[in-house]
């Protein structure tokens, strides 16, 4: 049985299991899949609190401190925290706290839908009654991240783009022109190809690309996953490669489940991905994509709120539920916890 708040393949969820995130332990907790990992307590300030806090004396030597081993309620390859979907929440919300908030310091319940536009209204009234069974039970409820995602309602590119404003529109057909140099190719989860290590080796690389230059380093996900994934046919992954000039210069891993696109990993090769504004040619062909095979909407991921705003995505907020088991440093969060809620300024986004 598939778990609340879940978006992805289940094949794509055991293989977070089964390969883990490089210095994760990975257990399932009330039913629940979890994990423990480092974590710099900056990672979800906001920018002038990080940098004020980057920037006082001493830093160099005294932010180790800031960095705790935490447990975590989820998972990094969904984009909801998951739930059995037979847990009461009030239940649910007690055991995690007393089988593993109180075996840690700090412990977070990532990702919470606030109303999602992805589920259905009995989900919504779940994760509500569950946010409130945490609030009771003791954790701190912040806002989460920004996902973005885009409402397939339009019959074509031209459509879509008219909802823009008049510059963006303009902007964004000049970058597209670019498109015309790049090829692209699908190949699906599963496929021969990959059963090459060197191809493999290949895809890896260009991700390790991308997670380099991310201003945040959290999970970084081993070849082993990669290699697991993409040998998967099971999973009903397809794998968008674009090359320039016959080099692949990118890619692009996404998942059609239950009507939905779910674009869940890229790599590039730079400067050639920027040169050819990769970016603006992978996120139409994903709504060409998308619009093509009936689907309802194509779910962006949580980076780059920024860009992808500007592209015309739409965004839905989660909720974080924290756990400090030194009472002291509860209430001490409680008065810091509006640092920490950066993405809430996309809520209730709307691109005109």
């Amino acid at each position: 049985m598939r778990y609340l708040n879940q978006l992805e393949p289940d094949a794509l969820v055991s293989r977070f299991a089964e390969h883990p995130p490089i210095g994760f332990s990975v257990m399932q907790v009330a039913g629940t899949p979890a994990f423990v990992a480092p974590f710099d307590l900056l990672t979800t300030a906001d920018d002038e609190a990080r940098t004020k806090v980057t920037g006082a004396p001493g830093y160099r030597w005294w932010g180790r401190l800031l960095r705790w081993r935490t447990a975590f309620v989820g998972t990094t390859v969904s984009e909801y925290a998951l739930f059995p979907r037979d847990a009461q929440p009030d239940t649910l919300a007690n055991a995690l706290r007393d089988e593993l908030g109180r075996k840690q310091r700090l412990m977070i319940i990532k990702d919470i839908p606030q109303a999602s536009p992805l589920f259905d209204a009995a989900t919504g009234d779940w994760c509500r009654r569950f946010a409130d069974a945490c609030d009771a039970a003791g954790f701190m409820l912040l806002e989460g991240q920004a996902l973005a995602y885009v409402t397939i309602d339009f019959q074509g590119e031209d459509e879509y783009l008219a909802r823009l404003s008049s510059g963006r529109r303009k902007d964004i057909r000049r970058k597209l022109r670019k498109r015309d140099d790049v090829a692209v190719d699908e190949v699906r989860c599963g496929d021969a190809m990959f059963d090459d290590d060197a191809v493999v080796d290949a895809y890896y690389a260009l991700y390790e690309n991308v997670y380099a230059q991310s201003e945040i380093h959290f999970d970084k996900l081993s070849r082993a996953f990669f290699a697991a994934v993409l040998r998967d046919a099971s999973n009903g992954g397809v794998v968008f490669v674009y090359r320039h000039e016959g080099a692949m210069i990118g890619w692009n891993l996404c998942f059609a489940v239950e009507g939905k696109l779910i674009d869940k990993y890229v790599g590039f090769a730079y400067p050639q991905a920027r040169e050819q504004n990769l970016y603006f040619t992978s996120w139409f062909r994903n709504l060409a994509y998308a619009r093509e095979h009936g689907l309802t909407h194509y779910v962006a991921g949580w980076t780059d709120p920024q860009i992808k705003s500007y592209l015309g995505a739409q965004f839905t907020l989660t909720r974080h539920a924290i756990y400090l088991r030194n009472p002291l440093l509860r209430m001490a969060a409680r008065k810091l916890g509006k640092f920490f809620e950066s993405d809430s300024q996309w809520a209730g986004d709307e691109q005109a």
